[in-house]
């Protein structure tokens, strides 16, 4: 397997205590080089949601959970200048902005506070996540050797959808979720914006979409989704460990498909 090749130091998943942030977080611990700290971002850290991950963290002396609500400007500053005293001198490696909400509304349903909060959570969080922890990724690059691009680096993986996509309007028979596929739409924009005014710093920048998958999220629905928390994440692991300046500010799948916007 080529996942040995993601070699990361540090890395930050938002919306870690379940679903596939915490799928990242249990892949990250299975690597056989795992990472020094793995920074997991979570609303309630005390709440019944996140007992998973606490008994995680009480196992692996190298995961930290951060609390951290990414539609809360507050919030995040706090949670960057927590993981910067973590790190000490170094860098965060990876940013996984996976945080994410969906409500399954028609165009006729959707409302002024919908729209509102869920793009504030799924295009305005990892913008401010973006701003907040640039200068921890710009650390990263700063002290990794070579010029080119890669997540091992310094990289903002923004999980976006399929959803989002204007062109193909994936699934639109099955769900119309307004809200959900303008937001996503709009991050997909946001990540090709930070892949251009973050490449000088050496920081990739790609949108994800992990799948139809089997979450409290993707199965709400009545079809039951094609693909496991597991599969998904070590599929888009596998991507991220192949990908490099080429790739940055494109739109793919958890399989490395180029997916149209």
């Amino acid at each position: 397997s080529n996942m040995g090749e993601l070699c990361v130091h540090s890395v930050l998943v938002t919306g870690a205590n379940r679903g596939l942030g915490l799928g990242f977080i249990q892949h990250f611990l299975r690597m056989p080089d795992p990472p020094q700290w793995i920074f997991a971002g979570c609303r309630d850290p005390k709440g019944q949601r996140a007992q998973e991950l606490q008994n995680l963290a009480s196992k692996h002396p190298n995961i930290i959970i951060i609390p951290l609500e990414v539609a809360d400007p507050a919030s995040i500053k706090a949670a960057a200048a927590k993981v910067g005293e973590h790190l000490g001198g170094s860098g965060l490696n990876l940013l996984i902005n996976n945080a994410g909400m969906a409500k399954p509304n028609s165009l006729d349903n959707e409302t002024l506070e919908n729209m509102t909060q869920i793009y504030t959570t799924n295009t305005v969080g990892p913008l401010l996540m973006g701003q907040a922890f640039l200068p921890l990724l710009k650390k990263a690059a700063q002290g990794s050797p070579g010029s080119g691009l890669s997540c091992s680096k310094a990289a903002i993986i923004n999980m976006s959808s399929y959803a989002g996509s204007i062109q193909d309007m994936y699934v639109w028979e099955f769900g119309q979720v307004v809200s959900y596929r303008c937001s996503k739409a709009a991050l997909n924009m946001l990540s090709k914006c930070q892949s251009l005014a973050y490449k000088e710093h050496g920081i990739l920048c790609v949108a994800l979409h992990p799948g139809w998958v089997q979450t409290d999220m993707g199965g709400a629905g009545s079809l039951k989704p094609p693909l496991t928390v597991d599969d998904s994440v070590q599929g888009m692991l596998k991507v991220l460990s192949s990908i490099s300046e080429k790739e940055t500010g494109t739109f793919l799948d958890w399989e490395g498909k180029v997916l149209p916007w």
